[in-house]
């Protein structure tokens, strides 16, 4: 007999499947020998109140086994004789929609101006090491995209999109653990996920398909108005209908585009700081328990969201018990972002915290003065631009190389110089800067405005034990690349196919993914192909 059950447990109760046994026998009578399975369907924790629950969804098979797979794996063939797409960009966008041309018997061939994700972590080791930034391998560049390296997180808001489950399935498929397919809020963490991407790209490869690495894309290939192909920086041609999975900071990308006039337009971000807690402090304010999380509970994640004259506040990718890395793609810039290992077992927790900016809110970021490029900018491309100056304004107030300005948050609050900072997990270093001062005010009020709201929700929460390192500009893309809205979407013009983050449709590795495998499913309606 297999029953499913929803249980409302404690911690404890919840810890493993002997415990898990327990509490099914004393919901159901059975006796504990009768109990020869247990498995998670769904798994969350419910922190609202004094008390800290765990809600359990799971099917517990009484005597009898369980003989049903844990996922049913996606079948790929043989495509090395199937008619030809090109993919621009090897992460979360283009590496799903390569496995779904290779279901629909179409060869992929993947460029990607990055190393493959072995050699990348070289390079990444570096920017601690030597603060050297690899413009073309880094946090952003390279196999698996920003998501391979900064935090593997598998959550996302938006169920329209198409199937997470299946996008999870794929995952496990590819060696992730199976408990994503459980848990609320899923992480692979970044120490997992690259032998994830590796083990992809391998399929794509074994099916007939081809990655092709360190092959960056100069221009689109276009005869009368339809894109046949790209060429690379070393002239190769690489000829197909092309989807466009670029991420949101290959900003030469948007400018070989507009060049090329293909329809683009400017975009919201957010922009804001890391924020860095001690992780034992975040865990006794969202635990509500003196000894914080005790060892029957993951390290505490938290969410804000707010609203200050007209724009939105928010906390963005949190990660508890990581660290704050260094996300810059070019030597002259500073950007940072935040990572979890799967056991999120390091002594800090960060998040970022951003304000919403429209393209109108532009021209109300005023800046210290901080070197721009002689050319004018198209107006499509101006909140590019601003995100280009906060990068260099901040690496300029951080000594110039990849440390980061930072403050400390109570001090940033009231306004006042950090004498000292407090130990932090970026590994380039922090050095103590008014941000207060230099950073456009129209971010700067609206911060500290959601910071006071978030401490009178979360007493503690605005403390001097936190730091805030700069600057978080990498949020989404600040173009959109317009899509046709008749019978043919995700295309923009003929033969292309813009696609996740970087295009502006997507948020996130789960929604980048969902949103490859939808352009490759536009790609074969366009290659009439029958599925």
């Amino acid at each position: 007999m297999i029953k499913e059950l929803q249980l409302r447990l404690l911690p404890e109760e919840a810890a493993n499947e002997d415990t898990l046994r327990t509490a099914v026998c004393r919901e159901t009578g059975d006796e504990p020998r009768e109990v020869h399975a247990v498995r998670v369907l769904k798994h969350s924790i419910d922190a609202r109140q004094r008390t800290v629950y765990v809600n359990v969804t799971l099917r517990a098979f009484i005597r009898e086994e369980p003989t049903e797979q844990l996922f049913a794996p996606v079948e790929y063939r043989d495509v090395s004789g199937g008619r030809v797409a090109v993919i621009v960009g090897a992460g979360p966008g283009g590496l799903f929609a390569a496995l779904r041309l290779v279901e629909l018997g179409i060869r992929p061939i993947v460029v990607e101006r990055g190393k493959d994700v072995h050699e990348r972590k070289k390079d990444i080791a570096q920017i601690a090491r030597r603060q050297t930034v690899d413009p073309e391998s880094n946090y952003c560049f390279g196999e698996g995209g920003a998501g391979a390296f900064s935090d593997g997180k598998l959550y996302t808001r938006s169920k329209k999109r198409g199937s997470v489950e299946r996008i999870l399935t794929i995952f496990c498929q590819h060696g992730a653990n199976p408990a994503i397919l459980a848990d609320a809020h899923p992480h692979i963490g970044s120490d997992k996920l690259p032998v994830v991407i590796e083990r992809m790209r391998r399929r794509i490869i074994d099916c007939g398909g081809e990655v092709h690495f360190d092959t960056c894309m100069d221009s689109l290939l276009m005869q009368d108005d339809e894109v046949t192909g790209i060429r690379t920086r070393t002239g190769e041609e690489f000829c197909g209908p092309v989807i466009l999975a670029t991420g949101h900071s290959a900003r030469d990308v948007y400018r070989m585009l507009v060049a090329q006039h293909v329809s683009i337009e400017a975009k919201g971000i957010a922009v804001g700081v890391r924020l860095e807690h001690p992780q034992p402090l975040i865990d006794r304010i969202r635990y509500h328990r003196r000894e914080g999380r005790g060892p029957y509970l993951p390290a505490a994640e938290y969410t804000f969201v707010s609203q200050s004259a007209g724009r939105g506040i928010y906390s963005f990718c949190m990660c508890p018990g990581g660290f704050v890395i260094p996300a810059a793609t070019s030597p002259d810039e500073v950007v940072v972002n935040g990572m979890s290992p799967a056991n999120r077992g390091s002594r800090w927790a960060n998040a970022g915290w951003v304000v919403e900016l429209r393209p109108e809110d532009v021209a109300k970021c005023r800046l210290s003065d901080v070197s721009d490029k002689a050319e004018p900018i198209p107006e499509v491309l101006a909140v590019m631009a601003l995100q280009e100056r906060l990068e260099r304004l901040c690496r300029l107030n951080g000594g110039m190389r990849q440390t980061a300005p930072a403050q400390r948050m109570a001090d940033f609050v009231a306004r006042r110089n950090s004498a000292a900072l407090p130990a932090s997990s970026y590994a380039p270093g922090l050095l103590a800067s008014p941000l207060h001062f230099w950073m456009p005010d129209f971010l700067t009020s609206r911060l500290r405005e959601g910071f006071r709201s978030a401490d009178r929700v979360s007493r503690g929460f605005l403390t001097n034990e936190a730091v805030m390192i700069g600057i978080e500009t990498r949020t989404s893309s600040p173009v959109r690349i317009v899509r046709r809205k008749e019978s043919l979407q995700h295309i923009a013009v003929n033969g292309l196919f813009p696609c996740g983050e970087g295009a502006g449709y997507a948020g996130g590795i789960v929604s980048a993914a969902i949103d490859g495998e939808h352009c490759a499913e536009a790609v074969a309606n366009y290659l009439r192909i029958v599925r």
